[in-house]
Parts: C-alpha cells; sequence; structure tokens
C-alpha cells in the first residue's frame, strides 16, 4: 500500500455526533459540579477508565509533554493525582506548576479540558491514600524510580523483589519521592460533539473565589 493510500485511509477516519446537546442554560453553575454530573454519567455507561485523562506539563523553557494518569480525587479545591516526585512530570511541575487536564469519553461523545495551577497535597492526605492503594501497587512504587533508565526489565524485577523482602509482614510506608498534586482549576472547557461539527462548547473562566464566567467558543 502506498504512502497516499494510507493518508487517503486516515482522511477517511470521521463519524458524526449526534447523542446529546449542551448549552449555556443548561449546565450547573459551578464547573466542578457540571463535571460530576458528566463523570456520573461516565461512570453509569461503564466505559473502560473513565478516570483516565491526559495530563500536559511543560518545562521552564516550555517544552511540553503529556501523557495519561488517573483521576484520584475532586472537590471545591481541584483534581488530584499522584506519581513519583521525580519524574518527569513532577520535575517539570516543579520548575513550571501550570498544567492541563483532559478526559475524552468517546461513547459519550465528549470531552472535558481543564487548566491551572498545581500544588502538592499535604503529606498527610498523601499518606491517608497510599495506604488505601494494593499492596502490590504500594511496592510497586517503591520499585519503580520513574522515568529513569533501566537495563532491562530482569532489573525492575529485582528491584521489586528487594521492596518485597524489606517490608516483608509488615505495612509498606509511604516513599518520601512520592506524593499527590492537585490541579486548581482556572478554566474548564466542556465539549460536546454534534451534528456537522458545529460542536457545543461551554466554558468556565474563573472571575474570583467562586466565581466563574459561563460562555460559549465557536467550535
Amino acid at each position: 500500500m502506498s504512502e497516499d493510500d494510507d493518508q487517503e485511509k486516515v482522511e477517511k477516519i470521521r463519524r458524526d455526533y449526534t447523542q446529546e446537546v449542551l448549552s449555556e442554560s443548561s449546565v450547573e453553575e459551578s464547573p466542578i459540579d457540571q463535571f460530576m454530573v458528566w463523570f456520573e454519567q461516565a461512570l453509569s455507561a461503564d466505559l473502560l477508565d473513565p478516570n483516565a485523562m491526559t495530563l500536559a506539563t511543560a518545562t521552564r523553557e516550555g517544552v511540553p509533554a503529556s501523557r495519561i494518569v488517573l483521576l484520584k480525587g475532586v472537590d471545591r479545591d481541584g483534581f488530584r493525582f499522584y506519581t513519583n516526585y521525580a519524574s518527569r512530570k513532577g520535575r517539570e511541575l516543579e520548575e513550571n506548576p501550570q498544567a492541563a487536564l483532559c478526559f475524552y469519553w468517546p461513547p459519550l461523545e465528549r470531552q472535558v479540558r481543564i487548566e491551572g495551577q498545581v500544588q502538592k497535597v499535604s503529606r498527610a492526605k498523601s499518606a491517608d491514600y497510599f495506604r488505601r492503594r494494593p499492596r502490590l501497587s504500594q511496592l510497586g512504587a517503591w520499585a519503580s524510580q520513574q522515568s529513569s533508565r533501566v537495563d532491562s526489565r530482569n532489573e525492575l524485577e529485582d528491584t521489586f523483589r528487594e521492596a518485597e523482602k524489606r517490608f516483608e509482614n509488615q505495612e509498606v510506608p509511604l516513599p518520601e519521592f512520592w506524593g499527590g498534586y492537585l490541579l486548581v482549576p482556572e478554566y474548564i472547557e466542556f465539549w460536546q460533539g454534534r451534528k456537522g461539527r458545529l460542536h457545543d462548547r461551554i466554558c468556565y473562566e474563573r472571575q474570583g473565589e467562586g466565581l466563574w464566567e459561563i460562555f460559549r467558543l465557536s467550535p
């Protein structure tokens, strides 16, 4: 198959969006409340990993990177996730604490984009979450020097076995290099797919403590 055939195949990938509508008058006054409405619907639809979100970060110089992480908490303060502080995303958030999140739920023809400042959650809150993680995940946090090079899979598995032996018959403690982040939103956009690519984009922009401007963007 030629390169032109491959390109044509990609260009032909499309589908129309016909499920729902979204309007300024139908959304909640708070973007967090609106997010929870949609998130509960994503849970009810039994989607695969509905809490999976793209996290975009950048270096001090503005070099971007993105990856999928899992949402592990949301409330009036913002959106929480957990990771190794020494990972690439952890290092970039240390340099440049601005980030963006994106949820995409294809069966519901919906996307949510979130932008804001990121800060570490308290050590106590990180420890509380870490205690509730499966033991294998706890050990994995100790075994993985996230984003660093390893010579082989065997090396990684050897490190995991060392962690198993180290914490045998005892509770696995929270590593000093691991914990949570909170993204405090300044901007949240709700995207609902519509027929003819005239999608609904309803946005919230923070105007002060607890105050949000709601407006529509052209698709």
